[in-house]
């Protein structure tokens, strides 16, 4: 083979890399491997708590930033360990049984997505809380290899100012903002449906 086809041959397998990204794709996220954590500052120490991720699909064009989809968090097995603290944070903070999930539906990416290699990206959409909707905007550490996407993302619930009750009690303060932790995995595909 010559030099000049060997030449062109990289170029054409560059070119078909960059088209490939360019055509919509679908971030599955896998509940399994999936961490959500949020903290909460009170009187004299922090509440730590998890929520479990339901199910999550994000659908994004890298070339537009138009993104679609949802992430479901089930809000009825959030828990801190503490039996009592997570009774009253299920029947008076987040009324669970009324409003069992939260969802999340991105609504644009933007920053640079890389197939392959660490990418900063910023996930605009709407979450639905307590029956309530709020615009977010979500910064995102992604990683990708192959098929497998890692993400990390922290952000800011401020649940009280969004219609939850705050659970302060006499000489217990509660802060009226959650701060969310979210260490994802996820599988990176061709949208098929846009084609």
């Amino acid at each position: 083979m010559t030099r000049a086809k060997r030449v062109l041959g990289m170029v054409a397998l560059v070119l078909v890399s960059l088209d490939a990204t360019a055509e919509p794709l679908v971030l599955t996220l896998s509940p399994e491997k999936t961490t959500l954590t949020f903290t909460v500052a009170a009187t004299g120490h922090v509440i730590e708590g998890l929520l479990t991720l339901d199910s999550g699909e994000i659908h994004f064009d890298p070339e537009t930033g138009v993104a679609s989809g949802q992430v479901t968090i089930d809000l009825r097995r959030a828990g801190t360990g503490n039996r009592l603290r997570d009774h009253e944070m299920h029947a008076s903070v987040l009324e669970s049984q009324q409003y069992p999930t939260a969802t999340f539906r991105p609504n644009r990416i933007t920053g640079s997505f890389a197939p392959s290699g660490p990418s900063q990206l910023v996930l605009a959409g709407v979450l639905t809380l307590h029956g309530s909707e709020h615009s977010m905007i979500l910064p995102v550490r992604v990683s990708a290899s192959g098929e497998t996407v890692s993400a990390e993302a922290v952000f800011e619930v401020p649940y009280v100012a969004w219609g939850l009750r705050n659970p302060s009690l006499f000489f217990l303060r509660v802060a009226p903002i959650a701060a969310v932790s979210l260490k994802a995995e996820a599988r990176l595909h061709l949208d098929e449906a846009s084609r």
